[in-house]
């Protein structure tokens, strides 16, 4: 069976699994998948889902959205900002309006920067 191109998923799921200190087993018992389909993926046969990459995430303890990065699910720049949203959602010493209110400001600076950028001409030199 051929190699997928699954960028370095699997190296990374076994560095972080035996980082865990988990048998192959372990994770996969812990992760709700198979141990056979967990192999596949370490060794870069088989392409998770999403579903399937949040589960092994929740097993290791580690951001799900890492691994989607690592997938070629999602790319770090939707990460960034999935993780920067989750922050400031998880934050316990703001309120729920406030944290709404600090979403829309960080969501305005993001589309201004994104103007700036789009419309900012190479310099000739």
């Amino acid at each position: 069976m051929a190699s997928l191109n699954v960028g370095n998923l699997g190296e990374y799921l076994r560095e972080q699994r035996r980082t865990a200190q988990l048998s192959l087993r372990q994770l996969a018992e812990a992760a709700g998948v198979s141990n056979p389909y967990l192999s596949q993926i370490e060794r870069g046969l088989r392409k998770p889902s999403a579903e399937v990459l949040q589960q092994v995430a929740k097993a290791l303890r580690i951001s799900a959205e890492t691994l989607y990065v690592r997938a070629g699910i999602l790319d770090e720049k939707e990460r960034e900002e999935l993780e920067t949203r989750a922050v400031i959602l998880a934050d316990p010493s703001i309120n729920e309006r406030q944290k709404q209110v600090l979403l829309q400001i960080y969501d305005s600076f993001r589309k201004e920067n994104a103007a700036e950028n789009a419309t900012a001409q190479p310099t000739d030199t």
